[in-house]
């Protein structure tokens, strides 16, 4: 197929490699000149910063660029793709976002955390399409398919549900990560101690259900462990995890003791 890149970031850089193994990637369009010449040198497409630029002539637009500009962008590139499929790659946003300005809207929502430095494992990754017309569909589940073997048609509530969910999955909980850190540091303690720890509880969580694994003092009501925790943060004037301790011991609480 013959796509257009409408961005040049994180999620737009990882599909166009992905992509233009099968693919060719016609344009690369971003308002930073660049960063669009950057990501189009790599996969042999032509860089674009203005959107009169737009070449028709293509299969399949796709917009990879933040939630909060999809709309905009959707808006400003419709007089130039009259009659192309456009789908944006937000997990969040409602395909009518775009059926506002284009008759052929879609989404192509792949599932995963992206980083430059990181590789992708497409094969694995879940990839989720939406088509306000039905022929798209079919179009959508072929492209999807050459990148993913985990391929699903969603509708936009579905998809912002599991969004929701990957919220909680994997933002929050690499902010958890992220303050264990913290803690350890502040007594020179080695982070990397927490690995085997970090991994098993993955592993426990996507090998059965999360509620059956949840462990820890919280969960038991260990009421001298949680008050020392406490004790401790606040003594390094941690008041933010202090608040955070809480809220999750509270909630692990409420999940737990009315079973025991």
């Amino acid at each position: 197929m013959r796509i257009t890149l409408i961005g040049a970031g994180r999620v737009a850089t990882h599909l166009a490699l992905a992509l233009k193994t099968q693919h060719q990637i016609v344009q690369v369009f971003s308002r930073n000149s660049d960063h669009a010449q950057y990501l189009a040198h790599q996969v042999n497409a032509q860089a674009i910063d203005q959107v009169t630029q737009l070449n028709p002539q293509t299969d399949v637009v796709i917009i990879a660029v933040s939630d909060q500009a999809i709309a905009e962008v959707s808006e400003s590139i419709a007089p130039y793709l009259t009659e192309n499929l456009v789908v944006h790659t937000s997990g969040s946003t409602n395909i009518s976002v775009l059926g506002q300005s284009h008759q052929r809207a879609g989404v192509f929502y792949p599932l995963q955390t992206f980083s430059l430095e990181r590789e992708i494992a497409w094969q694995e990754t879940p990839l989720f399409i939406e088509a306000t017309l039905y022929k798209d569909i079919d179009l959508l589940i072929e492209l999807a398919n050459s990148l993913s073997n985990r391929v699903y048609h969603y509708s936009s509530k579905q998809r912002q549900t599991l969004h929701l969910a990957a919220v909680f999955a994997c933002n929050f909980s690499n902010y958890c990560y992220d303050m264990a850190k913290q803690v350890v540091d502040a007594e020179q303690v080695d982070f990397s101690l927490l690995y085997p720890l970090i991994l098993e509880t993955a592993n426990k969580a996507t090998q059965n259900e999360p509620k059956q694994m949840q462990t820890g003092r919280a969960m038991y009501v260990d009421q001298n462990i949680l008050n020392l925790h406490h004790k401790l943060l606040e003594k390094n004037s941690r008041n933010d995890l202090v608040d955070v301790y809480q809220l999750l011991s509270e909630g692990i609480k409420k999940r737990h003791l009315h079973e025991e």
